[in-house]
């Protein structure tokens, strides 16, 4: 029986990616539709995928797929035929990353889940059968003239602050499941508004768009494909892009870059900027916006709590990381901590 899953380490694997002698080309895509057995999906399509060496992390569940990527770009075409050679995924739009060195992803992770996008719905009469209008590039330009338009980001907090359309509201939720209701509350009298909604590669808005219209709202819209399609289509349809600033994205580039414009903060000494970092604490991880000079002055860390236990042995640091002492450096993610400081840089921006 062919092994479904990796047994390797993953320093092992990222060195091996960084050898690789050939390009990779990174790819998101989704798609919703009803899967009878996400389980025996899940074994089909990694067997058929790691044979073609395709690394990435990719969400299965009653309702669909959720999938980032990369492949050989040898093996594209390949994969393309492969894909297209399941019913409902045939002919499915494919986001190619626009800022792409090919090294985004390691291994092949394919996980079922109970859902491909944790939506927090339980209503049984919600259906992703009806759903908003799909707008391209060149629409979403032409829309965002008229004045009366509402434009909602429905991407985390992170997402936004690096990048973002012009005025666009932000829904202020770091988790989707939060956002859907927020964004119904937020819009309590606009139910016949033209509402365009957007997100990172289309998944979360296409979902959104039709919670609106189940929740009473007329004129609900949604980026086909999101940021990533829309930077696609509008650098190949030669129009300027309303997107400002960075698209982030879910592996080790944490963002690609649609234009020039910085329109972040460093989030140590509020200098602009818009590189996001894991903090090099692995008992913090926190993700953060660091500039070069602090990334240099608390080496990589969110603070100096996390780089002074940076240079702890690392017995002492595997410690700390378990608990086993009720000291200040007992880290975790949450942004408790750069809090305060994000909030003064935000005042005085």
């Amino acid at each position: 029986m062919a092994l479904l899953h990796n047994r390797v380490s993953n320093e092992e694997l990222k060195q091996r990616l960084m050898e690789e002698p050939f390009p990779r080309t990174t790819i998101s895509f989704y798609q919703y539709f009803p899967i009878q057995n996400p389980q025996e999906f899940r074994d089909f399509l990694y067997k058929n995928l790691n044979a073609i060496q395709v690394f990435g992390r990719i969400y299965i569940a009653n309702e669909g797929i959720n999938a980032q990527i990369s492949v050989p770009s040898a093996n594209f075409e390949a994969f393309k035929t492969f894909l297209y050679s399941i019913e409902p995924l045939d002919g499915l739009r494919l986001n190619i990353a626009v800022d792409d060195d090919g090294k985004s992803f390691w291994v092949l992770k394919i996980k079922v889940r109970e859902k491909i996008v944790a939506d927090g719905i339980n209503d049984p009469d919600f259906s992703m059968e009806n759903k908003g209008k799909y707008v391209n590039a060149t629409q979403m330009n032409e829309m965002l003239k008229d004045p009366e338009i509402v434009v909602i980001d429905m991407r985390n907090h992170y997402e936004y602050e690096v990048g973002h359309f012009v005025n666009a509201i932000e829904v202020p939720s770091d988790t989707f499941r939060e956002q859907l209701p927020m964004a119904v509350d937020m819009m309590k009298g606009k139910e016949d508004k033209n509402i365009i909604m957007y997100c990172t590669g289309g998944i979360r808005c296409e979902k959104a768009s039709a919670y609106m219209l189940h929740k009473g709202f007329k004129n609900v819209f949604h980026l086909e494909g999101g940021i990533i399609n829309y930077a696609k289509q509008a650098k190949e349809a030669g129009i300027d892009a309303k997107f400002i600033g960075k698209n982030f994205v879910f592996d080790d580039r944490l963002g690609e870059r649609i234009t020039e414009d910085v329109i972040a903060h460093c989030h140590q000494c509020g200098k602009p900027c818009d590189t996001h970092i894991n903090c090099k604490n692995n008992g913090c991880h926190l993700l953060f916006i660091q500039c070069p000079e602090c990334a240099e002055k608390y080496e990589g860390c969110c603070s100096t709590e996390c780089k002074d236990t940076l240079h702890l042995p690392i017995e002492r640091q595997k410690e700390i990381r378990s608990g086993v002492y009720n000291g200040q450096n007992i880290f975790n993610k949450s942004k408790v901590r750069l809090r305060p400081r994000l909030n003064e840089i935000r005042q005085n921006s």
